[in-house]
């Protein structure tokens, strides 16, 4: 595991992770749980940076069974996912403690709102600079390189880090 990054704490059988244990990955995701043989397999959590976690049952390694709750306490529900559809664009917050004032949006479901470095994105999992084409954690940490999709996607959909006058600009007079 050191060459990966990875620890381990708990049961072993025969040399391999087997019984209750905590993995923890290089990238701060941590899994408590059921192992067997150096696999997860049985009930456990697995517990993100961001402080999301996703409860599962799990077989040979394979999530089979499981729920993801958002750091805020919202929890995933697939067949009744009705969070940010195209009828209702409120943020969690927003839903369990009520709109805020006209004028005071609430740009992200954090309050207050992350502050973006100047010319970059948030996405959500950390800052995105379309000049290098790199993402970094919060922290300033590499993530991943986005490519021409994911470049595309951020750029019409994301927070930015500067103000853009957007709406009706009338044209200057000749």
């Amino acid at each position: 595991m050191e060459y990966t990054g990875s620890s381990y704490e708990g049961d072993y059988k025969n040399g391999r992770m087997e019984g209750k244990g905590k993995y923890a990955f290089p990238t701060d995701t941590k899994y408590e749980g059921e192992m067997k043989d150096g696999m997860f397999h049985g009930q456990g959590t697995l517990y993100f940076p961001n402080g999301s976690k996703y409860v599962a049952k799990w077989e040979n390694g394979i999530a089979v069974d499981g729920k993801y709750t958002f750091a805020d306490g919202l929890e995933f529900d697939e067949p009744e996912w009705l969070y940010c559809d195209g009828y209702d664009r409120r943020f969690f917050t927003e839903i369990c403690d009520g709109l805020k004032p006209a004028g005071r949006s609430q740009l992200t479901n954090r309050i207050p709102p992350r502050d973006i470095p100047e010319g970059c994105y948030d996405t959500g999992d950390g800052f995105y600079n379309p000049n290098t084409r790199v993402i970094v954690d919060y922290n300033h940490k590499f993530l991943r390189n986005a490519d021409d999709d994911e470049h595309a996607w951020i750029i019409r959909t994301c927070r930015k880090g500067w103000d853009e006058i957007v709406g009706y600009q009338a044209k200057p007079d000749v």
